[in-house]
């Protein structure tokens, strides 16, 4: 299967860090976080990749994912096209059926086998993986007014969001109308209300790269040789 990643965004709540380059340039050890995410994805075997570009994707360009035996396709989508707009300009080099879809900010440990495995069985349109959001704030148990218990959680305990890591069929780019589309807007309301969306539950390792804050947690699990989405050797 091939492997579309949205790369073109400015992320400018990471402030300086994207000044001078897009945010999934941003790195984590040493390298930008969209290499760690198609280290996972070449995990499973995983390693044709189609990377939209946009907010200064020149540096993408000049960064050579070298890697052996991937195959990886750089594609200016424009600087302003909305993410559902970036994924039908991809579509050219998505043929040959269903295909994985990811942001270019965010790491998982989410098994792909089995992500891709669920979206067969249930012959939908579209599959996303469900997670847990971070926990911002240290979590606590209350016994009226004593604390039973503190502890600082790496995810949420309730509730789930969207984690991306998408599995599509190619009747989702119909559901797309151009450039000025957002992806997690109408054509995922739609696919909702079609009965063509379903949800793959991952109560695993997540976490997006939204602010500085965000980077400086994914260095250090990195930096501590305790980073859960380091599935590779």
């Amino acid at each position: 299967m091939k492997c579309a990643i949205l790369a073109g965004g400015t992320g400018s709540r990471l402030g300086e860090q994207t000044q001078l380059k897009p945010k999934p340039m941003v790195e984590i050890g040493g390298r930008p976080i969209l290499w760690h995410i198609m280290r996972h994805y070449d995990r499973y075997g995983v390693r044709d990749f189609a990377i939209a570009l946009g907010h200064l994707g020149e540096v993408i360009r000049n960064y050579g994912f070298t890697e052996p035996g991937w195959t990886v396709r750089l594609v200016d989508t424009g600087e302003a096209t909305l993410t559902g707009g970036r994924i039908k300009r991809l579509a050219p080099h998505l043929a040959g059926g269903a295909f994985f879809l990811t942001w270019g900010d965010g790491v998982s440990n989410v098994d792909l086998e089995a992500l891709h495995a669920f979206h067969k069985s249930h012959g939908r349109l579209a599959t996303l993986t469900a997670v847990h959001p971070p926990a911002r704030f240290g979590h606590i148990e209350l016994d009226g007014d004593r604390v039973t218990e503190f502890s600082e959680k790496p995810q949420a305990r309730e509730g789930w969001i969207s984690g991306a890591f998408f599995v599509l069929e190619p009747g989702v780019l119909d559901y797309i109308d151009g450039d000025q589309t957002a992806f997690e807007h109408e054509p995922l309301s739609r696919l909702a209300r079609e009965g063509q969306l379903m949800a793959f539950r991952h109560a695993g390792f997540w976490q997006c790269m939204d602010t500085p804050r965000d980077r400086v947690l994914l260095e250090k699990l990195w930096c501590e040789g305790a980073a859960p989405w380091k599935t590779w050797a």
